[in-house]
């Protein structure tokens, strides 16, 4: 058995091994390192990590923002950031920014995919489940669909 001031030691090595390979939410943190340690010893650990700027819940939702906007809608961005354990106030404040653009991803998205209009209505709801589970909302994939439509049809309709 080693020495508490090793076991802590340790236990903090793990810490911040998991904090340098991504941002962790608190919750993440105490999940992973559960099994080394008791739940005072962790707590203790995590509140010293927040104090010093190395566990940030706000610079996770950064990262996940960051790194999920331009695939995802922001019904998935916010239901990764709770699996996480991050506040709802953080998620609140964090959507309005996903929002203002998720239409224009949700159309990056139906192009990189897709690119064609859907040809029947075995296709639309093809292509509709596929915006959706990607996290837009069944009206901004419904908006998608109806501008390919519309970019379609007035392209058939110039000489």
């Amino acid at each position: 058995m080693k020495p508490p001031s090793a076991a802590g030691t340790d236990l903090e090595a793990r810490a911040l091994g998991h904090l340098a390979r991504r941002e962790h939410s608190r919750a993440e943190l105490e999940r992973k390192l559960a099994p080394h340690a008791v739940p005072e010893a962790i707590a203790a650990l995590l509140d010293g990590l927040e104090r010093s700027g190395a566990l940030s819940a706000e610079r996770l939702v950064e990262q996940v923002v960051h790194a999920r906007r331009g695939r995802f809608g922001s019904r998935r961005i916010a239901y990764e950031l709770r699996e996480k354990g991050v506040a709802e106030d953080l998620i609140a404040a964090a959507l309005p920014e996903v929002r203002a653009a998720e239409q224009a991803h949700a159309q990056e998205a139906w192009r990189r995919k897709f690119g064609t209009v859907p040809a029947d209505a075995r296709e639309f709801g093809r292509q509709m489940r596929f915006l959706v589970g990607r996290g837009f909302t069944a009206d901004t994939a419904r908006q998608v669909l109806r501008q390919a439509g519309e970019a379609c049809a007035s392209m058939e309709g110039t000489p």
